[in-house]
């Protein structure tokens, strides 16, 4: 049966989903799935245009969105250091769909978050950076390097991509100086335990807007199966430390995502917007409390998140943590920080 909707009327900027069609992808896979990561592109292998509308308009007043990068549609053909620019071209031609009106007053994809690799050079990263500006229909917003690794590579399974210390590795950090210049921001996902090399980072380059994806994804998976709890000080040390540098941001939402292994992930019967507040409100608290709603914005990571729960549900669940914030907190909380760190320039 379907929750009734919280607070309807509450304006809602989503600041991360992803838009990707894999469903190419499906014969690649192991059968069964070898993580538990691998359902999800098995399960929801297209989520465009039609598939995010639908999420968008089933209840709560989703307003617009960023969209934020995943590997979709890069070129096969050119340069290296330039095929990811299609992801940007692919996701502002579904930006400019809706900003015509003809599907609602609804904005997909209003601020648009690529990717670069920022350890390929000074001259190749700021081509790329430049690139994606040009194609984006002044729509780019900042880039996503992933950086997430663990010792354990069954933690990330297919993810398992980044070499170790990434953020610290100086041609990395050549490429990061080049964001600033062109008022780009870093979407930062990692893992829990690689918090102390973002920290590192965001002290290096006060200037570079940085918002941490996912409160740094917990872990609860393989070799932390178990531990999420036993870690959780570790994590929240190290939360407060990062929020101790006004340039960093973070985004309340991911964890519904296997890596976490919360209950209610991929459970038999769906879990309810209740179980998810109780299960994700001591990380997403803490969050708030760290940064301040000025600097925190929730989000869904659909349709990673799809794992545990549908749209409504999660906003449902996001809305019953933030039920004793006051109504200028909420306003932050899910739209004006989004709206503010990604420049967007909406009005609720």
């Amino acid at each position: 049966m379907p929750e009734d909707i919280i607070d309807p009327d509450l304006p809602i900027i989503d600041p991360h989903h992803h838009l990707w069609d894999r469903r190419f992808m499906l014969g690649m896979l192991p059968t069964p799935p070898s993580h538990a990561f691998e359902p999800i592109i098995s399960k929801w292998a297209r989520y465009e245009l039609d598939e995010m509308l639908a999420d968008m308009c089933s209840g709560h007043n989703v307003q617009a969105t960023v969209f934020v990068q995943c590997t979709s549609m890069h070129r096969i053909d050119g340069p290296e250091h330039l095929k990811p620019v299609g992801e940007t071209e692919y996701v502002n031609g579904i930006a400019a769909a809706t900003a015509s009106g003809v599907y609602g007053p609804q904005r997909i994809a209003a601020g648009i978050v690529g990717h670069v690799d920022l350890t390929l050079g000074a001259d190749h990263v700021g081509q790329a950076l430049d690139a994606h500006i040009a194609v984006s229909g002044g729509r780019f917003r900042g880039i996503r390097h992933t950086t997430s690794w663990d010792d354990d590579p069954t933690v990330l399974g297919p993810l398992h991509r980044a070499p170790e210390g990434l953020m610290l590795d100086p041609a990395f950090r050549d490429g990061f100086a080049l964001l600033a210049p062109r008022q780009l921001s870093f979407d930062a996902w990692l893992l829990e335990p690689q918090l102390p090399d973002l920290i590192d980072l965001a002290r290096a380059f006060p200037d570079t807007r940085i918002v941490l994806d996912h409160v740094g994804t917990p872990l609860g998976i393989a070799s932390y199966d178990g531990r999420r709890d036993e870690r959780f000080d570790v994590w929240r040390n190290n939360i407060r430390e990062l929020s101790k540098s006004d340039n960093v941001f973070v985004k309340l939402g991911g964890l519904a995502m296997p890596f976490c292994n919360f209950p209610s992930c991929w459970s038999d019967t769906p879990a309810s917007s209740e179980q998810l507040a109780t299960e994700w409100r001591p990380y997403i608290e803490t969050c708030i409390e760290a940064f301040g709603p000025g600097r925190a914005m929730f989000e869904s990571n659909f349709p990673v998140d799809h794992a545990s729960c549908d749209y409504p549900t999660l906003w449902n669940a996001m809305k019953r943590i933030a039920s004793g914030a006051t109504t200028d907190e909420k306003a932050d909380l899910f739209f004006n920080t989004a709206n503010r760190f990604y420049r967007l320039g909406l009005v609720a």
